[in-house]
């Protein structure tokens, strides 16, 4: 069935019903068994009721893993009654918890954060560059205490965000939930976690479950310095309490998520982009970080340009993409990192919201801008893995691997000419069995800043539109005076392109199957194809 209509902006919107390409058959799949990562779809991640599942100890992946291997959930509460035993016999139970969980923070931020003062830190928000800026983001806690803001200081916002407590505060008295009130062009979300609350205000493209999905991602970027049960505990104690005391230096990670999810499909597909790297070559560099194997080595990551190169994990483990983004964002946000090998501990929160990981983060060389990232479970292993990283430096260099990296990193992605579809001016593909994603660098006639925010925005709204929660679509074609554009997701695959503006929906649809051959012929480089384990 086809149905067309026209919208406010002049644009062109036609549905169709298409056949489906079964998951794990489309280019860049591979058995779902030995899938790389653990991936939730959108509407799961998006979705208010199942995101609340996240909060809490029952929401880890695994609590932890032993040099023996998993540890269960019993003996992590085990652990963790004995923290707590420890604690109370401290000079005071708040006092303690509070004490560590400093230490833990402070360890995060360690090398890593220390830095020139916010540039936005200094805005007013009676200024109307303040109240220019399209997408504002704001953390407090249940007492409506102020935790972060994305421009300006949280200091002269105290009763702007003692209206936003209140405002959630009275919908809950009312045996309700706030999700989200639109005024004018704004939309205003809200997204209540533990005992902090997130708000978004947003006058760009983005949808409410993608401002949901952000905000989540945001609530995870404060678990990955304070643990869910570090968090939760400090406000047991304390309703009232600051915690700007201990996330004091880590803002700029929020800032730095928050200007990737601006324009980084990343996050919108919950997938994960690969460098391009001949097969051969990235097949070395994963045996080499296999060959690393310590007992004290649980997962070897190798990145460059929030692209992942290769990871190792055990056999019964993985990593969800979103993840693997809070480690990205850990090494794009810092520079410290270059200068020497760095150890911080930092809390995935879909591996395991309770704990933290202790990662061994250091650069290949300084040719290179590849990060390798060594995890481990064991808090005093800095050494142990600092001898992992000399292993496969040797078999690395052996084998030429960080010219072959630097020569890949220095090239960036492809050319959407080397597609050779003339029409097609660019596009967004995610394998959906893998949760990897491959695009083009943005080019003619998208060259200007303003043009490529256009372009992402027009994205966000087919990604909207396609996962709607109340008509969801497999096809969407829309047609405007700039571009045509097509979003198609089938069990599969997930595309969003952009074609010059003369283009029919039929070379469009024909387009693409061109492009699928031509992304099947070069998936060997454009994804991790085999999966190494410990």
């Amino acid at each position: 069935m086809l149905e067309g209509n026209k919208n406010d902006d002049d644009a062109i919107e036609e549905e169709e019903e298409v056949d489906d390409v079964l998951e794990g058959s489309e280019p860049g799949a591979r058995n779902l068994d030995e899938s790389l990562f653990a991936a939730d779809s959108f509407e799961d991640l998006s979705n208010e009721v199942v995101a609340n599942n996240l909060d809490g100890q029952n929401s880890s992946r695994t609590v932890s893993i032993s040099s023996g291997g998993a540890k269960t959930k019993d003996s992590s509460n085990d652990e963790s009654k004995n923290k707590d035993e420890e604690l109370k016999n401290s000079n005071g139970e708040e006092r303690a918890v509070e004490d560590k969980a400093v230490t833990e923070a402070r360890l995060k931020r360690a090398e890593s954060i220390m830095g020139p003062e916010r540039q936005n830190s200094v805005e007013d928000m009676n200024d109307p560059e303040w109240k220019a800026h399209k997408k504002h983001v704001f953390i407090l806690s249940e007492a409506g205490k102020p935790i972060y803001t994305r421009y300006g200081n949280e200091e002269n916002l105290v009763t702007m965000m003692g209206l936003m407590q209140a405002i959630v505060s009275f919908v809950i008295d009312n045996n309700d939930n706030i999700r989200s009130l639109i005024a004018g062009k704004h939309k205003i979300v809200f997204l209540a976690r533990g005992p902090i609350i997130l708000v978004a205000v947003s006058s760009g493209a983005d949808s409410q479950a993608q401002l949901v999905l952000q905000l989540t991602y945001v609530y995870h970027q404060v678990l990955s310095v304070l643990t869910f049960t570090q968090l939760t505990r400090i406000f047991e104690q304390r309703r009232n309490y600051d915690l700007r005391k201990l996330l004091s230096g880590t803002e700029k990670f929020i800032d730095n998520l928050l200007n990737l999810m601006s324009h980084d499909p990343s996050f919108m597909l919950q997938s994960v982009r690969c460098l391009p790297l001949a097969n051969a070559t990235r097949d070395i560099i994963g045996q080499s970080l296999q060959s690393a194997r310590s007992k004290d080595l649980v997962f070897a990551i190798l990145v460059s340009d929030n692209q992942l190169v290769t990871m190792v994990r055990p056999k019964k483990f993985s990593l969800h993409p979103s993840d693997l983004h809070l480690i990205f964002n850990l090494v794009s946000a810092s520079t410290a990192f270059h200068s020497m090998e760095s150890w911080t501990p930092i809390c995935l929160p879909k591996f395991d919201n309770s704990g933290y990981l202790y990662a061994h983060v250091s650069y290949l060389d300084d040719t290179c801008n590849a990060c390798l990232l060594l995890l481990s479970t064991d808090r005093n292993a800095f050494f142990p893995l600092s001898d992992c990283k000399a292993k496969i430096m040797e078999r690395l260099n052996k084998y030429k691997c960080i010219e072959a990296l630097s020569e890949a990193t220095s090239k960036g992605t492809y050319k959407i000419e080397q597609v050779g579809i003339t029409e097609l001016w660019h596009f967004v593909y995610k394998s959906r069995s893998t949760a990897q994603f491959t695009s083009p660098e943005i080019g003619h006639p998208y060259s200007t800043a303003e043009e490529k925010e256009r372009l992402f925005g027009q994205y966000l709204y087919l990604h909207h539109r396609i996962h709607s929660s109340t008509r969801p679509l497999k096809l969407l074609c829309r047609s405007t005076s700039k571009e045509m554009l097509l979003g198609w997701v089938t069990s599969g695959f997930e595309l969003y392109a952009a074609y010059s503006p003369l283009t029919s929906k039929a070379a469009a649809i024909n387009a693409v199957t061109r492009l699928l051959r031509w992304i099947k012929k070069e998936e060997d480089s454009l994804f991790i194809i085999n999966s190494y384990t410990f």
